[in-house]
């Protein structure tokens, strides 16, 4: 007898290393938490989109948008404050301080960031929105889904798809309107007369808002996100995150009306929890990398334990601590102080203690000595010795200035500014322009018999109106090596 052997079987493939994508269809959830997401989309969004046309007046020639980065004129304003480019280690601070205010939040409540106030949760719950408009609800979006193509379906697919391009265009030019003036790119949009840049960049940010909200989704948290892996060294047992309290729900079973509780859980095994994660996840599961703590499912398990007659919260924020203490017949205590909160608070009020006192008590006017490499020095036919410098001027205030300048600790020395007059007693006068930065050609000479190949020396600069003085000191180089 000959024997055929089945090689397939002898040696079977690899198991596949990716699976695909299961298309999750979130059903609309109804509650408290639900509302909270509905008002902070639509907060987020408002000011995403109307913070550009605030218009906040500073003076003549000064841009007066609320919000703007100015890269051509070389500055930051949000609202009444004014970054300039040697100020960045403002926003350094401040960036600072909302890194460990995002530690801090994460530490008490979870992913809170992540299931509310994230640009791709945001986006994507208005993206389901409109999907839902135009689609109906989960059981619809399915059917709708399985069914051939027609024209009922085709029509509801290319309304929806239109409008999520719709809402990306508004998203990718309302991000450039913070880079320029509004008024002045969104009229020269249509035109052609808008900068190269915007366009670039209105392109990049509208089929980025269009994939990553209308297509990738939960993708987006689980694969690309590095979040999901950082929030776990930030939370312990004692934070507040999503929880099925098993001690209370398990052993789950259906569940029929008049069918006693006794000798069983409260979960009725609905799957309602499941149905409305925008994740696909099941909470009962205890944490996972995906879930996002949008807190849809207490929602969801709430209103069935409400149905059933079982008290609300088999799913709530809860502690792993807490519901230890349950599970052991203690009573739970909940622990917002500790060694990890305080530290990220004592950290963010230092921090923004430190940006704010710079911050209000810094000069309204810098000044800046740049001395001339080559030459060094210039010997005249008297013998004098003459240093050239660029003296930079920086007014940061929204009014011209005049201002007097002087040079100490530079014995038998001259100050001359190319185009301006000397006054007897060695100064020099001139006007600062409003909100700019201004050079100046600054020429010294001396007569001296000091062997010294270089002597140090301060340039002074002095409000004449209000008295506010700044110095910036310089080098003099008079021979040698």
């Amino acid at each position: 007898m000959t024997t055929i052997i089945d090689h397939t079987k002898a040696n079977p493939p690899p198991p596949s290393l990716y699976e695909g994508r299961k298309q999750i269809y979130p059903k609309l959830a109804h509650g408290k938490f639900r509302m909270v997401k509905w008002i902070v989309m639509a907060v987020t969004l408002g000011i995403y989109y109307v913070l550009p046309w605030i218009r906040w007046p500073r003076g003549e020639g000064i841009p007066d948008q609320a919000v703007l980065a100015d890269f051509e004129g070389e500055k930051f304003y949000f609202f009444w404050f004014e970054i300039w480019p040697q100020e960045l280690y403002y926003l350094a601070g401040l960036l600072i301080m909302a890194t460990l205010g995002l530690f801090l939040v994460t530490s008490l409540f979870g992913r809170a960031w992540c299931g509310y106030t994230c640009p791709q949760t945001v986006w994507t719950d208005l993206y389901i929105w409109v999907e839902r408009a135009f689609e109906g609800d989960r059981a619809a979006r399915m059917r709708l889904d399985a069914a051939p193509w027609s024209f009922n379906k085709a029509w509801r697919k290319f309304g929806k798809h239109l409008i999520w391009l719709v809402i990306a265009f508004w998203t990718g030019g309302a991000f450039i309107l913070y880079w320029h003036d509004a008024p002045t790119v969104a009229k020269g949009w249509f035109t052609g007369e808008a900068p190269l840049t915007a366009y670039f960049f209105a392109g990049i940010l509208t089929f980025t808002t269009y994939f990553l909200a209308g297509w990738m989704r939960e993708q987006v948290c689980t694969y690309m996100c590095p979040w999901p892996r950082i929030q776990g060294a930030l939370t312990d047992e004692n934070a507040l995150n999503v929880t099925y309290r098993f001690d209370r729900g398990e052993p789950r079973a259906p569940h029929r009306k008049g069918e006693s509780w006794e000798g069983r859980g409260d979960c009725i095994d609905c799957k309602q929890c499941v149905q409305v994660c925008p994740m696909g996840i099941d909470i009962r599961d205890g944490a996972q990398l995906e879930c996002i703590h949008c807190a849809l499912c207490i929602d969801a398990c709430d209103d069935i334990m409400k149905k059933v007659g079982r008290p609300i919260g088999l799913i709530a924020y809860d502690t792993d601590n807490a519901v230890a203490a349950r599970v052991a017949g203690k009573k739970p205590v909940y622990k917002v102080l500790r060694p990890r909160t305080l530290l990220y608070a004592t950290l963010m009020i230092i921090i923004g203690a430190m940006v704010g006192f710079g911050y209000f008590n810094k000069s309204s006017f810098e000044v800046n000595v740049l001395k001339d490499r080559s030459p060094p020095f210039i010997r005249l036919s008297d013998g004098d010795i003459r240093n050239g410098y660029t003296l930079k001027l920086v007014n940061k205030s929204s009014t011209a200035r005049n201002v007097a300048i002087e040079i100490q600790g530079l014995d038998g020395s001259e100050l001359q500014m190319i185009g301006l007059e000397t006054e007897e007693n060695g100064e020099v006068e001139l006007n600062m322009g409003a909100h700019r930065v201004d050079r100046f050609r600054m020429l010294i000479t001396r007569h001296t018999e000091d062997t010294a190949p270089r002597a140090n020396f301060t340039v002074i600069v002095r409000d004449t109106e209000t008295g506010e003085v700044e110095d910036s000191s310089a080098v003099f180089v008079q021979g040698g090596n």
